[in-house]
């Protein structure tokens, strides 16, 4: 059991709001724990099933992590999910809120079409019309 989940969860609602992130899709994530996947074009949110849900909670099992938003991107080498996530280090929370205020953010990304790619590292952001979240880089 995660005894900093409570702290985890309060601090990516801060994130999700600090990001200007769909109103709706706050309060289904701090009410119910659903977490939504950002949708281009426009950033529509759709909550996380299946094996995508599986998938995030096998992440956030391996990393002692809380993802709280996830950004589908298609590219050139294929579909991409970033997840943007607490993490379990409280130390590291101010400076993760200084990236999202500069648009960029550490995330996970899943690489659909050759998982074995998948990879932590830093990605770039925009807030889409929609109050949804997209990928830049």
């Amino acid at each position: 059991m995660d005894k900093n989940i409570e702290a985890k969860k309060a601090e990516a609602i801060t994130r999700m709001k600090r990001l200007g992130i769909f109103p709706e899709t706050i309060t289904q994530f701090e009410r119910d724990g659903y977490i939504s996947i950002s949708e281009p074009p426009v950033g529509a949110f759709y909550w996380a099933e299946g094996d995508d849900l599986k998938r995030i909670k096998e992440f956030e099992a391996e990393y002692n992590a809380l993802v709280y938003v996830v950004i589908r991107s298609y590219t050139t080498i294929g579909m991409m999910d970033s997840y943007l996530y607490v993490s379990n280090y409280p130390e590291e929370w101010k400076n993760d809120r200084r990236l999202l205020d500069e648009n960029s953010t550490y995330a996970y990304v899943y690489n659909h079409d050759a998982p074995e790619c998948s990879e932590l590292g830093a990605i770039g952001i925009r807030r889409s019309i929609a109050a949804g979240l997209l990928r830049e880089w």
